[in-house]
């Protein structure tokens, strides 16, 4: 009897004729594959955190915006800026980082000038009202050059800056 070339196998084995490749991958293939998948994660992470952040700081920016243009319509309703956000229908504005927006009506006489925001000198930013969120942290001292400030999205120069206090000059 002559034999075919082919090879006999186990049933549980595929006959292969010479010339034919199974395709697959080894082990060492699939490791690399997600070793390399891991690599490219590691770099896009963060890229995407700095995006995040930026959108929440866009955000925020808008948010003082409009509350600043409900303040001004207020004080130009009734000849006084309000005592709080409540009065203006936003008690419970919140930033994108969950803490509510902090608002001081510096035209109040029970308002000390102390408790305003102040530059790199000292100097209010602000001669009207400051109105700021205390950004991601979630914490924040008067002077914007205070390590915890950094973060804080402000509205100064009486609604002529808005952004970051680590932008602000």
């Amino acid at each position: 009897m002559r034999h075919c070339g082919l090879r006999h196998y186990p049933p549980s084995m595929p006959a292969v004729r010479a010339g034919m490749r199974i395709f697959g991958f080894t082990i060492v293939e699939l490791l690399m594959i997600v070793a390399m998948i891991g690599v490219l994660a590691a770099i896009a992470w963060p890229a995407y955190g700095d995006r995040r952040e930026k959108v929440r700081v866009r955000k925020a920016m808008d948010d003082l915006k409009l509350l600043s243009v409900m303040i001004d319509n207020h004080q130009l309703d009734h000849g006084f800026y309000p005592p709080n956000l409540a009065a203006i229908g936003n008690a419970g504005t919140h930033d994108p980082w969950g803490q509510p927006y902090v608002y001081l009506n510096l035209q109040d006489p029970s308002i000390s000038k102390g408790q305003s925001r102040k530059n790199k000198n000292l100097t209010p930013i602000n001669s009207d009202y400051d109105l700021y969120s205390m950004g991601r942290d979630g914490e924040s001292k008067m002077p914007l050059t205070a390590k915890v400030s950094r973060d804080d999205v402000i509205r100064a120069n009486d609604g002529r800056f808005y952004g970051l206090a680590a932008d602000y000059e």
